[in-house]
């Protein structure tokens, strides 16, 4: 009573598949497939960017246009 056959796990899988229905089912895998991707591709950059700092750092540029103080 503690695991599953085969045979319980198609019948769960025939349920599913009737009460969303194959595409529903099917669009649900390329979002998580998707999303998966994008996650993957992110930890990539992470690692790449946390690699350029210990290298030799990064520098940012940039060029300020107009300071102002606001005191209240």
């Amino acid at each position: 009573m503690g695991g599953f056959s085969i045979w319980h796990w198609l019948i769960v899988l025939l349920v599913v598949a009737m009460i969303f229905g194959t595409k529903k089912l099917r669009n649900i895998g390329s979002d998580l497939g998707g999303a998966v991707k994008g996650f993957k591709e992110g930890m990539k950059d992470e690692d790449e960017a946390a690699k350029q700092i210990k290298e030799g750092g990064q520098t940012i540029e940039g060029e300020v246009k107009d300071k102002t103080h606001t005191k209240a």
